[in-house]
Parts: structure tokens; sequence; C-alpha cells
């Protein structure tokens, strides 16, 4: 078989990696209208943010065997075919119903993705995957920035319905599924040989897959309330989608800057510890002194968080050695991670409801954050694998 066109094999990647984040961070802009106009409260509205984060840690396990039965490359174009379908269904999502349908289905496409796409690394890439791994993680972060910075005027430019201003992330879905579909399919034969289940015997990765639960529960719940924060302490509504958007946007350099560094050093995890001090220092601000200098830690929690994602798909590219063992890790770490990550905007929302104030909610959230900062401490005193 004639070798595949190395750059259009991580033009794929990219276009895939793009597509697992606007369906979510899409409704951030527009969550209080939405809740509003459905006549929905805070703690059923944030299922939409809560459900397809369920969905990628429960379905992540099954990643390697569908990979085993279709072929990676062929289960990454269904997932993306799952994406279009997902998101195109929004454009009649002026139901809950709908809408947080939509959102399971969205799911469960990640969820099958995440891991392969890590697999996908491996198999192409592993002579140079930190950089590689680098463009992925820029690439998620180009489509949640996307997805919170262009959603509101994207909806405003549609009529001002929020329906279209949802669905129209389809259309880079939709590129993504073309590009895939075109990309030669490699058969699964390590199944056997390697094993077939996930290492939850193995302490270092339930260690990485708490790491990733705390990071990824702070930026589910961010991603869903951190303008309703900001509106509550005061600021308007464009000023708090504009310090949502820096944050989301922040997380572009992060994203590629530190798995570069982490394979350049060999420091992944004090840049872990890192970026831990600085997401609790800037939550703590966000938390208690909102308006002082908001648009610093604004800043700051993008860059922080967008690296601890980045960093944390770094990691179990150095525990295995094949594209599917590889696939296992990273499956336990979104399975694990996600499980846990769901219910963090729900009970932020339901905390903000109980209280009458954000102040309770994102004052755990910010304990949470020095709790991910000792998690990166652990692993780094841990044993360490490559030259770690």
């Amino acid at each position: 078989m004639k070798p595949f066109p190395r750059a259009l094999l991580l033009l794929a990647l990219v276009l895939a990696a793009i597509n697992l984040r606007p369906g979510i961070t899409s409704l951030a802009p527009l969550i209080e209208r939405i809740a509003l106009e459905l006549s929905l409260s805070r703690g059923l509205i944030s299922l939409t943010t809560a459900l397809p984060v369920l969905c990628m840690g429960l379905l992540a396990p099954f990643a390697p065997r569908f990979a085993l039965r279709l072929g990676l490359e062929r289960t990454i174009a269904l997932c993306m075919a799952l994406i279009v379908l997902a998101l195109a269904l929004r454009m009649v999502g002026h139901a809950s119903v709908i809408l947080i349908g939509s959102a399971v289905l969205l799911g469960m496409a990640i969820a099958v993705a995440g891991p392969l796409l890590s697999g996908f690394i491996k198999r192409h890439f592993a002579g140079r995957m930190g950089s590689v791994v680098g463009w992925y993680s820029l690439s998620m972060a180009i489509g949640g920035a996307g997805g919170a910075v262009l959603t509101a005027p994207a909806t405003q430019w549609l009529f001002d319905d929020w329906s279209y201003g949802l669905a129209i992330w389809a259309v880079p879905a939709l590129l993504a599924l073309l590009l895939w579909l075109s990309l030669p399919n490699h058969p699964e034969t390590d199944g056997a040989s390697s094993g077939s289940g996930l290492p939850w015997g193995k302490p270092r990765a339930w260690l990485i897959s708490a790491f990733f639960a705390i990071q990824a529960g702070l930026f589910y719940a961010l991603a869903t309330w951190a303008v309703a924060r900001y509106q509550e302490a005061g600021l308007s509504v464009m000023h708090s989608n504009s310090l949502f958007s820096v944050s989301m946007l922040m997380g572009l350099p992060s994203s590629f800057l530190l798995p570069w560094l982490a394979q350049r050093f060999q420091n992944r995890y004090v840049l872990l510890m890192g970026c831990g001090l600085l997401s609790t220092l800037s939550l703590a601000m966000i938390t208690f002194a909102p308006t002082l200098w908001p648009e610093v830690w604004a800043v700051t929690i993008g860059f922080g968080l967008g690296g601890s994602f980045a960093l944390s798909l770094v990691l179990p590219l150095y525990e295995a050695g094949s594209p599917m063992a590889v696939s296992r890790w990273t499956a336990m770490m979104l399975c694990t991670g996600y499980s846990l990550a769901c219910v963090t905007p729900v009970l932020t929302g339901l905390a903000r409801d109980a209280a009458g104030s954000y102040l309770l909610p994102f004052s755990v959230l910010t304990g949470l954050a020095l709790l991910m900062t000792l998690l990166a401490w652990l692993l780094r005193r841990g044993p360490l694998k490559h030259g770690a």
C-alpha cells in the first residue's frame, strides 16, 4: 500500500480535534438565554454540558473494541459522522429533549474518538509525539475557543436564532468527516497479544486519571458558569462574555507550547505543577475578587487549564508501547476522568441555586485546583518512565 502523505494525516488529526469541543463550549455564551426561553432550571440546563462529559467517560473503554472490529480510522470517521448529526439536530433545538438528546450523541462520539486519536498519534508520529500532541491539543483549544467566541456573533448573523448558532458547528465537522473517509483503514491485530483490558490495576494510571478528572471538571464548570459568575459580580454581559472568550483563547498558546516543552526538556510533571498553582491562584481571584483585574485572571486561568489538559494528553503516550495500548491507557483516563468531571457543572449549578450566589461553589472549585497540584506532585515523585 502506498504510504499516505504525512501532512494529510496531520491535517486529519487537526480537523478531528477541532470538532471535539465546539458542541460543548458553544452553549456557554447562550446558556442563560436558552434556560430562560425554555424555562429550564440551572441544574437542568447544565445537563447540556454534563451529559456529553458523562458519555465521554462511560463509553471511552469501548473505543479500543470498536477499533479492533472496524479499524481505527473508520471508527474515528464514524465518530465524525455522529458529531455532524448531533450538531445538525440543534437546528431544530427549540425543545429541551432535542437539545439534551443532541448532547448525548455528541458525548458518545467524543468518547470513542478521544482514545483512538491518541493511538493514531502513537502509530503515525511516534518519533515526534510531543510536537504532534501540541498540534492535537492546540486544535482542541481552537475548537473550544471558537465555540465560545464565535457562537454569539454567529447567532446574531443567523436571524438571532440560537438554534442556528449552535448548529453552524456541524459544518467543520462535515469537513473532517470527508477527510477521514479518504484515509486508508488499518485493521487492529494486537488485541490478543497485548491484552484487551484497561490498566485498572496500575496506581499510576489512577493518579493520571484523577488529575485528568479534576482539570476536566474545572474546565467544564467554568465553560458552563464562568460568564454567569462574572455577571453576578456586576460585570456587563458583553464584558463577561469577553472575559470568557479571553480564557478560552489563552488555552491556545499553552496547548501547543507546553507539550513541546515537556518533550524538549523532559519536565512534564514540573509543568503540571506550575499549571495547577496558576489555576489555583486564578480561581481564587475569580471567586473572592472577581472585579479586581479580571482580565489578568481570565488570561491566567485559560493558560493554566489549557496547559493542564494538553499535558495530561501526553502522559499515556509515555506509559504504553503500542497504539492500542496507548488507546487503553487513554480510555481509562477519559473513562474515570470524564465520569467524575461530568458532575462538576451540575453540582456548581445546584450549589448556586441552593446558596444564592456563586461564592460557595467557586470556593470548592478553587480547592479542587489545589488538589490537582498535589496530584501532579505525586506523579513527579512516583516511578518515571522514558526519562520523565
